[in-house]
């Protein structure tokens, strides 16, 4: 791991270095891209077909498409019941977490005859996304599914890879399983995404998508948005460790190697205002390289993505986190909760030594769905209210339009907007 000192031109560079992972940084898929889902978009479930020969090696018909209740009952036998148990649980803290997240609908009646209010709908189809490359993420699944549930969607369509001899990985498929999620597609990458978006002959037309994917994946949600609503552009993983000298240099760096596993692109960054632990860190990261399964990965992220900056103070290292603004954000200082006031943009924040990434990334309950590429400083996680639509409701008397129908007016006359002062000044001729 690269230390460096905090400075303007250090932070500079990473921050370049972290935008160059966008998904405007790739015109050749995003005209691949573009292609695809014209493609899928005019010959349907037949280009779906062509694509999983070309990009799985796998051979689909309208019989073989959809994944068949006995697909998913192999697929629980082959989990076992201890997973099962494990994922039942995690259900359980995420749809109590996402719970508290609901809203109402709400009216307001003045006495002069106004009534104004909201009222909170869910929308009618949902499409989920759930990789299936480098790695499989049947916690994917949970985070995207069960909000929507609470939220009350009651159509659920997922699209999910699979390999060469058509078989979805068995642990998606028991995690649908458990979330009572039926309409489930073999079917990856951009043609996934237009499928959804666009409507097939075997997948019907959804009104939002959402779940992480590669940059064909994340290409194709940006193309299609505005069509389709989406959750976000999801990019690589990121993980951010502020740390004082208090903190256990072994616990920092397995955390930051559980992000940078995630892929080549991945980064994992430190932010301290001790060197020495910076050291320490390092020594740590390469005891454990010698003994993590993804090692190659791992490598090339940090060799990439992979710092510890070396702040002067505190100050400085928090002016960091708020510019870099990371999915991920862990705070081990001595008073990590007094620090966590100072902090503006993350995606999500984990406090203490004993708050690791991965808690939340499996079993806490809060979204793992989380804005990434620094915009975290304008996004939130998915939550109940990516699947929610809200309708404002007006309600006037004739008293009450009767007080106010001049100022209407003038201001529609102020915009040249005569045929607007007109619809409220017809009322009162």
């Amino acid at each position: 791991m690269k230390i460096v000192d905090l400075n303007r031109e250090t932070k500079a560079d990473l921050l370049g270095k972290l935008l160059k992972r966008k998904p405007d940084s790739f015109p050749e898929q995003e005209k691949q891209v573009a292609a695809i889902i014209d493609d899928v978009r005019n010959r349907g479930d037949e280009a779906i077909f062509e694509y999983a020969e070309k990009f799985d090696h796998c051979k689909l018909t309208a019989e073989t498409f959809r994944v068949t209740d006995e697909e998913v009952a192999e697929a629980v036998r082959t989990v076992g019941e201890d997973l099962m148990g494990v994922m039942g649980r995690s259900i359980n803290n995420i749809r109590s977490f996402h719970e508290c997240q609901k809203r109402q609908s709400f009216f307001n009646t003045k006495e002069n005859g106004v009534i104004l209010g909201q009222r909170i709908s869910p929308i009618e189809r949902a499409g989920v996304y759930v990789p299936g490359g480098k790695a499989v993420y049947p916690s994917s699944v949970l985070m995207n599914v069960v909000p929507a549930l609470v939220a009350g969607v009651k159509e659920i369509i997922m699209t999910t890879p699979a390999n060469s001899e058509g078989k979805v990985n068995p642990q998606v498929l028991a995690a649908c399983k458990l979330l009572g999620i039926r309409d489930i597609f073999k079917t990856g990458g951009a043609q996934a995404i237009a499928a959804m978006a666009y409507g097939t002959q075997s997948i019907k037309k959804v009104d939002k998508i959402v779940g992480p994917g590669n940059i064909y994946v994340a290409l194709a949600k940006r193309a299609v948005y505005g069509h389709v609503s989406i959750d976000s552009i999801a990019g690589p993983s990121e993980i951010l460790v502020l740390a004082d000298d208090s903190a256990n240099p072994k616990f920092i760096a397995a955390d930051l190697l559980s992000q940078a596993e995630h892929d080549e692109m991945a980064s994992a960054i430190l932010v301290t205002t001790c060197r020495q632990l910076a050291e320490k860190v390092s020594e740590e990261i390469d005891r454990f390289l010698t003994v993590l399964s993804r090692r190659d990965i791992i490598e090339k992220s940090l060799e990439n993505y992979g710092y510890a900056l070396v702040a002067k103070n505190i100050t400085d290292a928090l002016d960091a986190v708020n510019d870099i603004a990371s999915e991920h954000l862990e705070i081990v200082t001595r008073d990590p909760w007094k620090t966590m006031t100072m902090v503006k943009n993350a995606g999500a924040i984990f406090l203490g030594p004993y708050s690791s990434e991965p808690l939340g990334d499996y079993f806490a309950g809060p979204n793992h769905v989380l804005p990434t590429n620094g915009t975290a400083k304008f996004f939130s996680p998915l939550s109940v209210d990516d699947f929610i639509k809200k309708t404002s409701i007006i309600s006037y008397s004739e008293p009450a339009l009767r007080s106010i129908h001049e100022d209407i007016e003038a201001f529609a006359r102020a915009e040249k907007l005569t045929a607007h002062a007109n619809s409220i000044a017809v009322r009162f001729q």
